[in-house]
């Protein structure tokens, strides 16, 4: 980052440098061709005709070049008409060079190579009064005089910009290590973290980094609770496994005869903790996804056709909003819809009434049917695993746990009530909206 900002700095004063240099070069040349030309003006002003009819000047230009033999400062009038031209005496007996083959009728100003000399030279051709001849005035300066004020002007520009990129190079690399310093910060406290030192990163931070720092703090937060999680739900898997194992062991240790019955039977016990905590796991790993999305009323229309098929004497209505998005994935929606629907058809007596609306920031879906309901004492029982209450039909226990498990992992709520319109059970399954 400080390479590229010196790089940025670099061109943007590169090219400030030159845009400075030529207005300044600009107007250094305008000032020194102002002066030419103020000297050529007064040279005209002064100059008039002897009583004899001789060209002479009045008053001679103040600057005494104009004296002193090849300075450099040259001032000549002369006239192709008459071939007779008026030198300064810096000119000694040299001739400035003439071009007639064009009109100075206005002030023209052009750099000239003479006497192994570079001359600025300012000319203009007029005719004075009472007489009718063309005369052309030239007055010269030596172009080494401006040539040296633009070298000392491009020294001190090119000093002071070196200074300025240095100076701004400095700040940059200072901006950045202070910028950058509570980055730092976090990178020891992560550091901690990793070392064990700590759970959290600690501390004030500055507000350009405090969010993420919030965001860290929640990330890992996030991933001890699904650390805990794994290692509880681990622990519970082991625990469950553990009963179903000891009956066997023992049954083939005692060599029962029944060893076959029991070992099917304690299997299909460990089958059933297997596959909730799978199904547990997999709506943990599906929770991370923050594109989890399903459309509601397509996944109640096809739980609502599968019981069907299998409880062909079951009605079952439904109603509500048909464009719902609840943040969920479709795999674990279908799961849940299918368990409550279909318990629902097993257990009530013959209607089941399901409704899908949206109640501040949750889809809410409502699951009514007309059996006996369950009694209020046993509402929060039922959702343990291994629970049931009607133990003439065939069942595991385990799905209302399962239920419960993935609605908690996708922050959403299951509660059971008694329904008014049916008088059976009413299941209020509310899931985030997914916007």
């Amino acid at each position: 980052m400080i390479f590229v900002a010196a790089a940025w700095i670099l061109v943007l004063l590169t090219g400030g440098g030159i845009a400075l240099d030529r207005v300044l070069t600009s107007a250094f040349t305008k000032n020194f061709d102002d002066q030419l030309e103020f000297l050529l003006y007064s040279i005209i002003a002064s100059a008039e005709f002897s009583p004899d009819g001789r060209l002479m000047l009045s008053r001679e230009p103040a600057d005494q070049r104009f004296l002193e033999p090849f300075s450099g400062a040259y001032y000549q009038i002369s006239s192709d008409q008459t071939g007779v031209y008026y030198p300064s005496r810096s000119l000694w007996d040299w001739r400035l060079a003439t071009d007639e083959s064009h009109n100075d009728s206005a002030m023209h100003i052009y750099d000239s190579r003479q006497f192994d000399q570079d001359l600025r030279v300012a000319e203009r051709d007029l005719t004075l009064p009472g007489s009718p001849i063309r005369w052309r005035f030239q007055v010269t300066q030596p172009r080494a005089t401006l040539d040296a004020q633009l070298a000392q002007l491009r020294r001190t520009l090119v000093r002071s910009f070196l200074v300025l990129g240095l100076g701004l190079m400095l700040m940059v690399a200072l901006q950045t290590w202070y910028g950058l310093s509570p980055l730092r910060k976090v990178r020891a406290e992560l550091a901690k973290m990793r070392a064990g030192h700590s759970t959290r990163i600690e501390g004030p931070m500055p507000a350009e980094v405090a969010p993420m720092v919030e965001e860290l703090n929640a990330l890992v937060e996030h991933n001890d609770k699904q650390a805990e999680e794994a290692r509880m739900h681990a622990g519970n898997l082991a625990h469950a496994l553990k009963t179903p194992l000891s009956v066997i062991m023992n049954a083939a240790a005692a060599g029962q005869p029944d060893l076959a019955d029991a070992v099917i039977r304690e299997a299909r016990t460990m089958r059933r903790q297997i596959d909730h905590h799978l199904a547990r796991a997999r709506a943990v790993g599906r929770r991370g996804s923050a594109h989890s999305r399903a459309e509601i009323w397509p996944a109640i229309e096809a739980v609502e056709r599968a019981v069907a098929r299998l409880y062909p004497n079951v009605r079952i209505d439904i109603d509500g909003q048909k464009d719902l998005v609840a943040h969920i994935e479709r795999q674990d929606l279908d799961d849940l819809l299918g368990n409550l629907v279909e318990n629902a058809a097993k257990y009530g007596g013959g209607s089941v009434f399901i409704t899908a609306t949206a109640q501040a920031g949750f889809a809410e879906i409502l699951v009514e049917d007309d059996g006996t309901g369950i009694p209020e004492a046993d509402r929060i029982r039922i959702f343990d695993r291994g629970v049931r209450l009607d133990s003439g039909k065939p069942g595991t226990g385990l799905g209302l746990a399962i239920v419960r498990d993935v609605v908690e992992i996708y922050d959403g709520t299951i509660t059971l009530e008694e329904s008014e319109d049916l008088g059976g059970l009413l299941i209020r399954l509310r899931l985030p909206l997914a916007y």
